[in-house]
C-alpha cells in the first residue's frame, strides 16, 4: 500500500517536472531568435506520442528539449514517459543546417511487460549524439540522429505471475528488487521538423 502510494507520488512529481520543464522551455521559446518543433516519426510508429523544441541559443549551438509518453501501444503492456534535453554543436556554424553532435540527458518512468517478466521502475542517465539535418524547404527540416549513453535504472523486476506485494515488502512497503547501470540508445530516430521563428 505505501510503496502503491510512493509509486503514484513519484509518476506525479515526473509528470510535475515534465510540465515544469515544459513551461519553462515555452518561456525561453518567446525571446528565442530562431525556433523549431518536432517529432520523431519511427516513435510515432510505434504509437508513442513526442514533440520537442529546438531554441537557438549562440552562433552554432541550440537546446532541444523532448518528451514523449505512450500507453499500450500497440495492445502491448507498455507505459512510457520521458523527457530528454540535450545540447547541439552545428559543425557548419549554422544552428538546425547540417552536422552536429549533441550532449544530453533522459529521465524516464516505465511499467513493461516483456516475455513473462514485468519491469516496473525509472531511469535516468546522460549520453552523446552525432545526426545531420537536412534542410529540405524553407521551414521544413529533416533531422537523422542516432546516440548512445549510460543509463542508471531502479525498478521492480519480477514475473507476471509472481505475487511481488508479498515477495518484495519488508514492513509492508514495496521495495525495488533492481538496480544497476547499462549502456543503451539513448536518442534514435529520425525528426521531422518547422521552424516557427
Amino acid at each position: 500500500m505505501v510503496m502503491t502510494m510512493m509509486t503514484t507520488m513519484m509518476k506525479r512529481g515526473t509528470r510535475r517536472v515534465m510540465i515544469t520543464l515544459l513551461l519553462l522551455t515555452a518561456t525561453i521559446c518567446t525571446r528565442a531568435q530562431m525556433l523549431a518543433v518536432s517529432t520523431d516519426a519511427p516513435w510515432l510508429l510505434m504509437q508513442t506520442a513526442n514533440v520537442a523544441a529546438e531554441i537557438v541559443v549562440a552562433n552554432k549551438s541550440s537546446v532541444v528539449v523532448s518528451a514523449m509518453a505512450n500507453h499500450k501501444p500497440w495492445g502491448k503492456d507498455l507505459k512510457l514517459m520521458a523527457l530528454q534535453p540535450e545540447y547541439r554543436y552545428y559543425f557548419s556554424g549554422r544552428p538546425m543546417h547540417n552536422w552536429f553532435v549533441g550532449a544530453g540527458a533522459v529521465a524516464a518512468s516505465y511499467d513493461i511487460a516483456w516475455k513473462g517478466k514485468v519491469y516496473d521502475g525509472s531511469c535516468y542517465g546522460a549520453g552523446l549524439t552525432l545526426g545531420y539535418v537536412w534542410n529540405y524547404k524553407k521551414r521544413w527540416n529533416i533531422d537523422f540522429h542516432a546516440g548512445v549513453g549510460m543509463i542508471f535504472y531502479k525498478q521492480k523486476e519480477y514475473y507476471e505471475f509472481d505475487n511481488f506485494d508479498d515477495d518484495f515488502s519488508v514492513d509492508g512497503a514495496q521495495r525495488t528488487n533492481a538496480n544497476g547501470n547499462v549502456l543503451l540508445p539513448t536518442r534514435v530516430g529520425v525528426s521531422i521538423s518547422y521552424i516557427l521563428k
